[in-house]
C-alpha cells in the first residue's frame, strides 16, 4: 500500500506527496499529459524534442545538469505516445533545487537559437542512428502506419519522418511548448521524507505564480474496428530473417487489459514460457520469440516478435504461431500456469515500491489515467482474472481479420 496526500493550486497544478521516511533520498518527478499523439500530423516527433529542449536552457537557468549535480542529484526523462515523463533524485535536504529548477523550465524554456539547433541535431542523429541505421530499427515506422490509419498512433514517438524535426521552427517549438506545458497539464509527485506542510510549502512558493494556460481538447480519432488481415514485405540488409505480427487490443482502462497482459505473459515471459518452449527449444523455428503489449493509454497492440532461425520459412513460421495461439483460445490455461504469471507481476509491483522513484512515477502515471489511488488496487486486479477470462480474451484479440504481418526479409 502506498500511501499518499494530494491537493491542487489555483493554476490547476495536481500535486502528489508520499512520505517515505527510510530513505535520506527524494524523487520530484513531473508528468506533462502531452505525448506524441498530441502532434500535428505533419509536425511529428515534437514531443520527443522537448524531453531534450527542457534541459537546454530555462528563463532564469542556463544549465538545468549542473545545478542538481552540484545539489548531489541526477535526472532523465522519457516520451512515449501518451505523455512525457521528467524526473529527479536527490538528497532530501536539497530537495527545494529540483522545485527551482522544474518550476522554471514550466515557466518559459530559454528557447534560444542555439539550444533548438543543438538538441535538433542530437534527435536527428538519434533518429538516424537508432531507427534508420540500426537492424531492424525501423520496425516500429513500418508496422504504426501499417496497424493505424486514423488513430496518431500510426507514428512513433521519434516521429513519422527526420524531416519534420529538420525543419521545425521556433515558432513551432514556442507554439508547442505554450500549447502542453502548463501547471493545468501537469501532475507533480514528491515523494520523500517530508512532512506534508513543508511539500506545500514549497509547492506555493516555487509553482504557484505560473499562469494557467490554454490547452487544447484533445481530439484524437478513435481506430476503427479492423476488417481485414493486412500483411507488408520489406528487405533490409539484416543478418537473419525476422517476424513481426501485431493485433489490435483494449485501452488502459479497460477491463481486458489484465487478462490481456497476463495472456502475453504465459505466452512469453522466461524460459518456460509457451512460445519459447515450443517455437525455440524444441521444434526450434526461431531463435528467439516474444510476445508482449504495448499498453497503450488508448487501443494498443498485442505484438508477436522473433528472429527465424536460418532455412525456415514464413508459411510454416506462421502455421506454427497459429497452433500456439489456438492452443491457449481452445483450451483454458491450467491454474499453476496462471498463478506462475501472477506471481511474478505481483514480485515486479512489490520491488518496484522499495524504489523512491518509481513510486513516484507510477502516482504520476495512476493520476494521469484517472486517480493515483489505483496503483493499490493494480495487484487485485491481476489476482481476479480467471482462466475463462484469459480464453475469452484470446478469443477477441486473436482473429485474422485483426492483425497485421511484417515479413522483415533478409538481403545477404
Amino acid at each position: 500500500m502506498i500511501n499518499f496526500e494530494k491537493f491542487t493550486l489555483d493554476n490547476g497544478l495536481r500535486v502528489i506527496f508520499h512520505k517515505d521516511s527510510n530513505t535520506p533520498i527524494a524523487a520530484v518527478n513531473i508528468l506533462y499529459n502531452v505525448g506524441s499523439k498530441d502532434e500535428d500530423p505533419n509536425k511529428t516527433g515534437f514531443a520527443h524534442l522537448f524531453e531534450h529542449l527542457m534541459f537546454g536552457g530555462s528563463v532564469n537557468i542556463p544549465k538545468f545538469d549542473k545545478a542538481l549535480q552540484e545539489a548531489g542529484g541526477s535526472n532523465n526523462a522519457f516520451t512515449n505516445n501518451d505523455y512525457t515523463n521528467y524526473y529527479n533524485t536527490l538528497p532530501k535536504e536539497n530537495i527545494e533545487t529540483a522545485f527551482w529548477l522544474e518550476s522554471d523550465r514550466m515557466l518559459r524554456l530559454a528557447f534560444t537559437k542555439k539550444s533548438l539547433e543543438v538538441q535538433r541535431k542530437v534527435v536527428v542523429e538519434e533518429f538516424k542512428q537508432n531507427y534508420l541505421n540500426q537492424p531492424y530499427g525501423d520496425f516500429w515506422l513500418l508496422m504504426r502506419p501499417l496497424a493505424y490509419k486514423l488513430h496518431p498512433y500510426r507514428w512513433a514517438t521519434i516521429g513519422k519522418d527526420v524531416s519534420h524535426i529538420e525543419n521545425a521552427s521556433m515558432q513551432d517549438v514556442k507554439d508547442f511548448f505554450y500549447k502542453h506545458y502548463a501547471p493545468n497539464n501537469a501532475v507533480l509527485t514528491v515523494a520523500g521524507d517530508f512532512e506534508l506542510s513543508y511539500i506545500k510549502e514549497l509547492t506555493e512558493k516555487w509553482f504557484s505564480n505560473i499562469e494557467t494556460r490554454n490547452i487544447p481538447e484533445k481530439l484524437i480519432e478513435k481506430e476503427p474496428e479492423q476488417k481485414e488481415q493486412r500483411i507488408l514485405e520489406v528487405e533490409r540488409n539484416v543478418p537473419i530473417d525476422s517476424y513481426y505480427k501485431t493485433y489490435h487490443m483494449c485501452e488502459r482502462s479497460h477491463n481486458d487489459f489484465y487478462a490481456t497482459d497476463l495472456l502475453s505473459d504465459i505466452l512469453s515471459n522466461g524460459d518456460s514460457s509457451r512460445l519459447y518452449q515450443s517455437l525455440v527449444k524444441n521444434k526450434m523455428i526461431f531463435s528467439t520469440i516474444d510476445a508482449y503489449i504495448t499498453g497503450n493509454i488508448d487501443n494498443g497492440l498485442f505484438v508477436f516478435t522473433g528472429k527465424l532461425n536460418n532455412g525456415e520459412n514464413y508459411e510454416k513460421v506462421e502455421k506454427e504461431l497459429e497452433s500456439e495461439i489456438e492452443k491457449i483460445i481452445s483450451e483454458k490455461v491450467n491454474n499453476k500456469e496462471l498463478q506462475k504469471v501472477k506471481n511474478k507481476i505481483e514480485s515486479k509491483f512489490i520491488f518496484g515500491e522499495t524504489d523512491v522513484l518509481n513510486k513516484a512515477m507510477g502516482l504520476s502515471y495512476y493520476e494521469l489515467l484517472g486517480n493515483a489511488s489505483m496503483i493499490n488496487n493494480e495487484i487485485e486486479k491481476y489476482n481476479k482474472v480467471t482462466a475463462e477470462e484469459i480464453q475469452n480474451t484470446a478469443r477477441k484479440l486473436f482473429r485474422k481479420e485483426n492483425s497485421n504481418i511484417i515479413y522483415y526479409k533478409s538481403i545477404n
